[in-house]
């Protein structure tokens, strides 16, 4: 199979992959059913990359529905080791401008319908969450933005709600008084299973409005996330183009491509051989059979 390092997992909005050559569709099946869409694999400026639908074309799949296993098991598959996660958020503080770019460094995770972890069935794993996202690609990404004009603001914390209702006003203030910077529906949990998954993750989230909570903004609604989604798309699609045609001028020293190293707590003999099947291209380098 094709091997790929480069993945973008594009959310609302941001169905397409610009700029991309010699693409073709790939179909997945993963041991946690199928992605939300078929992978578009291609060229951008010479070099391999992955894109995926988060919500599938035509946006079909909301924020619980998606299958968020699948799809990043398919794009380990592939070799995937640098992802970049593209997703549309709201502002929870009045710096954080529509239209602005936010690279969050942490988050925290209020949903509570969705499969998030690899690792059950006989076999326990406990990464470390401390730093979610990718430190040396989350400043080449901010780098980036800068350069293609973007106002990115680097670092904060995402409020992963569940959705798909949009907050209340008690909600959407008491979120601030936490001191949290922006609110989307779908990005934790694709960092928690890149973590599991051993990848850098870099969270590239679009803010399209302000809540609910600004006393002079217009409350947020499908409407107003469009028509900024809208705005955004090219924005991403001309950050993406800058991200992967300077990657190779950034040598990640992270610790991301080892975070199982020392995180299986399972004895090793006692992993049912049906568990050590289904995961071993994550667990294989470090468990053999």
């Amino acid at each position: 199979m094709e091997q790929i390092e480069i993945g973008i997992i594009g959310g609302s909005g941001f169905y397409h992959m610009k700029g991309i050559e010699d693409s073709h569709p790939l179909e997945l099946e993963t041991p946690f059913g199928k992605p939300s869409e078929k992978l578009l694999l291609g060229k951008i400026q010479g070099k391999s990359i992955a894109f995926l639908s988060r919500h599938g074309i035509g946006h079909r799949f909301n924020p619980s529905e998606v299958n968020y296993r699948a799809n990043l098991f398919a794009l380990k598959k592939l070799g995937v080791q640098k992802l970049f996660s593209v997703s549309a958020v709201g502002s929870l503080k009045e710096e954080l401008k529509p239209m602005d770019l936010v690279i969050w460094d942490q988050f925290f995770d209020n949903t509570f319908k969705r499969a998030k972890t690899y690792f059950e069935d006989g076999l326990v794993v406990h990464v470390s969450m401390a730093e979610p996202t990718c430190p040396c690609l989350t400043q080449f990404a901010y780098e980036q933005a800068k350069k293609v004009g973007l106002n990115v603001h680097k670092g904060g914390a995402l409020f992963n709600m569940e959705g798909p209702q949009f907050s209340s006003k008690a909600e959407s203030n008491i979120y601030r008084k936490l001191g949290l910077s922006i609110i989307g529906m779908t990005q934790a949990i694709e960092a928690k299973l890149a973590r599991e998954l051993e990848m850098c993750f870099i969270p590239l989230s679009f803010v399209t409005d302000y809540d609910c909570w600004h006393e002079e903004a217009e409350h947020v609604s499908v409407e107003m996330v469009i028509q900024y989604l809208n705005k955004n798309t090219e924005n991403a699609a001309n950050l993406v183009q800058a991200i992967v045609g300077n990657i190779d001028k950034v040598k990640p020293d992270c610790q991301c491509g080892s975070a199982l190293q020392n995180a299986v707590i399972t004895h090793h003999e006692s992993i049912p051989g049906t568990a050590y099947k289904r995961l071993e291209p994550i667990i294989g380098k470090y468990i053999k059979r």
